[in-house]
């Protein structure tokens, strides 16, 4: 089916362009060229890419607003994280994931890295389908108009130098609701994780990928199975990264190396791979990330609401390290405030304003977060990629007076987002998903699980 969209402006390779007709053969743009509108389908303000939310945890859309009552710290936190992750089945995690990604659809995201280690039943044993919950995940994407890198997470032992045990048949060194996340060891992750991948096998809207939780959760000696899952499957591979300092300390006290080493020497860094948090570095974390070419992902507003600190980012990124954007706990569902999030952190951490341009944060949040997904070829308004246009109003209460890149990474939230077309489909229209009640359909599934 092809269908022509007009744009009153569109933000191309070349930069900020008014009056731009972009034709959509399918799932792909077929022609980009500037023009009258004639009889296109007309889209106000600003279009844009689709964006690319690299970094999720589709069940932590349940914590929104639970965990801000006293004090704590992100092991509280993980507490309440962990009852949440106790209640969901098949059945709930459909309804919270679907309505999560439909958030994600409204604030303009077409894609999502779902970086998924919630596998089994609660006792710790595979359901019938050992892959039933990530099989879920991704018909709540699709349900909602999003492609997904289904992220496969290995996730082992409950602590640095936990260790695993031969024989083990559910995630040894587990405990609790933990053991709902384990294989046992890493070979069992990857057959369970390759049968996975088999399953959606030349399904263009659907990437497979692993992922190490962290040092925290996958033994040193089990990582290159993870790595070699990732080279052989040519898929993405993604890892918390020193985002506590405990962590930090720890995992030097066990292997006389930083989280960042560890992952160096087990083969787990690369072009392939993306370093979630990255908080707390060194210089030496910083050069072995850059050189490797490791994609970084940042996750402001949970990194700022879980008090984890502020990334080197702006360092990571000028000595050649892509940075990438998440909403990883959905504290809050908005790339745009991601985006300037970094700019206006590195504000606070050196006193000083204009670290980044807006060019260079919109490309975090659209191409270089797809590249990092394993869909290189989304992410621009160019003939051959996906079709996904985000149409931003520049007339709202937020961003009258405004323009260029600026009206959507400094002023605009994802309330501004109009108008949706992911793939080729038009998911929002007049800021209304297909799906219908997204603030219903999140109230209902939240509901059940709390």
């Amino acid at each position: 089916m092809s269908v022509t969209y007009w744009c009153e402006h569109a933000w191309l390779p070349d930069g900020v362009v008014e009056s731009v007709l972009v034709e959509v053969d399918g799932t792909r743009v077929a022609a980009v060229t500037q023009g009258e509108p004639g009889g296109a389908e007309r889209l106000a303000g600003l279009t844009i890419p689709g964006l690319a939310n690299a970094h999720s945890h589709a069940f932590h859309r349940a914590l929104r607003g639970a965990t801000q009552a006293g004090a704590g710290d992100f092991w509280t936190w993980r507490d309440r994280m962990y009852e949440v992750a106790a209640a969901l089945d098949p059945d709930s995690y459909l309804a919270l994931a679907r309505a999560a990604y439909a958030e994600m659809a409204l604030a303009g995201i077409t894609c999502v890295g779902e970086f998924h280690y919630l596998h089994h039943a609660p006792n710790g044993r595979p359901y019938e389908d050992a892959n039933a919950m990530g099989h879920t995940l991704i018909q709540a994407a699709r349900e909602a108009g999003l492609r997904i890198a289904l992220l496969d997470t290995c996730y082992l032992t409950g602590g640095i130098g936990m260790g695993t045990a031969a024989g083990s048949g559910g995630g040894t060194h587990l405990a609790g609701t933990q053991v709902r996340f384990g294989d046992g060891d890493a070979d069992r992750w990857a057959n369970r994780a390759g049968d996975l991948a088999a399953a959606y096998e030349g399904q263009h809207d659907v990437e497979i990928g692993a992922a190490v939780h962290s040092v925290r959760a996958v033994p040193p000696e089990q990582m290159p199975v993870i790595a070699e899952f990732s080279h052989h499957h040519a898929a993405p591979l993604h890892a918390h990264v020193s985002e506590q300092r405990a962590e930090n300390a720890a995992c030097v006290e066990m292997y006389a190396a930083s989280p960042v080493q560890v992952l160096h020497e087990r083969g787990v860094l690369g072009p392939r791979s993306t370093a979630v948090h990255a908080t707390h570095l060194s210089d030496v974390d910083i050069e072995l990330l850059a050189q490797s070419g490791t994609h970084i992902c940042m996750c402001p507003t949970t990194e700022r609401d879980l008090a984890d600190g502020i990334g080197p980012a702006r360092t990571l990124f000028d000595h050649g390290a892509p940075i990438t954007l998440g909403s990883d706990s959905h504290a809050v569902i908005d790339l745009f405030e991601e985006a300037r999030a970094v700019e206006l952190n590195e504000r606070l951490a050196t006193g000083e304003r204009g670290h980044w341009r807006a060019a260079e944060l919109l490309t975090a949040a659209a191409g270089a977060g797809h590249t990092s997904l394993g869909f290189p070829d989304a992410g621009l308004l160019v003939p051959g990629a996906w079709a996904d246009l985000v149409s931003v109003r520049l007339d709202s209460v937020r961003t009258a007076g405004t323009g260029g890149l600026e009206a959507v990474v400094f002023a605009a939230t994802a309330a501004d987002v109009h108008s949706v077309v992911s793939g080729g489909r038009r998911v929002v229209s007049e800021g209304r998903h297909t799906l219908g009640d997204v603030g219903a359909m999140l109230t209902e599934a939240i509901g059940r699980v709390r």
